[in-house]
């Protein structure tokens, strides 16, 4: 198996996140490492022994090693360094959302299919075991057809009006916040699972908060820095929503989003009835799936390699009773796009079918986010566009 030699564009949380995952792989090598302040470039490279730190994205993606990109770049970034890097027929890895707007998605989702690039987009949730296990369980058709979804994905971290980051700007983050940030999430993951997609959507939104305190100055105290003067500023995306679906083949569902919830730090979370069971899953306890049934016991399948599909197992890499998560489903999917560029360097056909998320579909969730907002607008049910 050749070695291959990945390119990093950020230093924040989904970057490292990103860098942690590939020392994991044993036939990927992260040679450069991307960011707008060269000194946060060159401490990440110092601590994990990259060989190239740059503070022109322009010199990653056009360093003659560099063989796959991944974007961790802020929201507003991602569509002109994703067009870059596909111009430039570099394999990609963007980090969700594709772009700010599906007419921008549709542009790369076609780059990428003319220059014959392996491309996805970071919707990791589809690589835990216990969403795999579901997966193939309900493709098998024995617990019957499914006819109802419903859950929601909820945080906390937005509760205060004194909570600021750049993802409260529009400007940078996009028109949509919660929806597109973890509803994106919640909505990838259930039609990857049900292979279905969300055909129509009637939503209500709503902001909590439609000012915040955002930080306008560093004052020295002590020798510290500390952001104690602020300002208020105008709030447009939403807190929370509550969304109602309708998938291909007449299965219903509804989903909740929510930044402001007390307590809830990360709940993702969703049932799936079908005409014998329901099937129930939370990230927070990722490696357990509940199954119940009217007319006998309820069951609690457990994260064992034993127990589960082939398919599934191969996702855990671990015995049972040893605890696998977040990191190890983004893992998951690290190691299913290394392997589809793999094939495609060594010019064979892909053998196995790649499970990580298309340009394609991330540019249907893009169309989705926006009949989202739509259907919120104009207070009526929003068909998803097929372009």
């Amino acid at each position: 198996m050749k070695q291959i030699k990945a390119g990093i564009i950020g230093t924040g949380f989904s970057a490292m996140s990103h860098l942690e995952a590939l020392k994991r792989l044993p036939n990927v090598e992260v040679v450069a490492i991307a960011s707008s302040e060269l000194s946060k470039a060159e401490k990440v490279a110092n601590q994990y022994h990259i060989d190239q730190a740059y503070d022109d994205v322009d010199h990653l993606i056009n360093d003659p090693e560099v063989q796959v990109i991944h974007n961790c770049s802020s929201n507003f970034l991602h569509f002109p360094f994703n067009r870059d890097i596909l111009l430039a027929g570099k394999h990609l890895l963007s980090e969700k959302p594709l772009a700010m707007s599906s007419e921008e998605s549709k542009e790369l989702k076609e780059l990428a299919n003319k220059h014959n690039l392996i491309a996805g987009v970071c919707f990791n949730y589809r690589h835990f075991p216990m969403v795999k296990q579901m997966k193939d369980d309900l493709s098998s058709g024995q617990q019957g057809r499914v006819h109802l979804v419903y859950g929601g994905y909820v945080q906390d971290w937005c509760l205060y009006e004194t909570d600021y980051s750049w993802r409260m700007d529009a400007e940078k983050n996009g028109p949509s916040r919660a929806i597109a940030d973890i509803g994106s999430h919640w909505c990838d993951t259930v039609q990857y699972i049900l292979g279905k997609k969300i055909v129509e959507v009637f939503a209500d939104l709503k902001t909590v908060h439609s000012t915040r305190q955002r930080p306008k100055a560093e004052v020295q105290t002590f020798g510290k820095s500390n952001s104690v003067d602020t300002e208020e500023v105008q709030i447009d995306t939403e807190d929370y929503g509550s969304v109602l679906v309708h998938f291909e083949d007449g299965i219903h569902g509804v989903f909740t989003v929510s930044q402001v919830s007390p307590g809830r730090k990360n709940k993702f979370y969703f049932d799936i009835a079908t005409a014998h069971a329901t099937y129930s899953w939370d990230q927070e306890q990722p490696n357990r799936l509940w199954i119940g049934q009217r007319n006998e016991p309820n069951k609690e399948l457990v994260k064992d390699p034993a127990l589960l599909s082939p398919e599934a197992a191969s996702l855990a890499h671990y015995p049972g009773g040893h605890q696998e998560g977040w990191p190890d489903g983004l893992k998951n999917l690290m190691l299913d796009f290394y392997e589809a560029i793999n094939q495609k360097e060594d010019n064979v056909d892909l053998e196995n079918e790649t499970s990580f998320a298309s340009l394609a579909e991330g540019h249907r969730i893009m169309q989705l986010i926006e009949a989202i907002l739509e259907s919120h607008e104009t207070k009526r049910w929003v068909q998803i566009s097929e372009e």
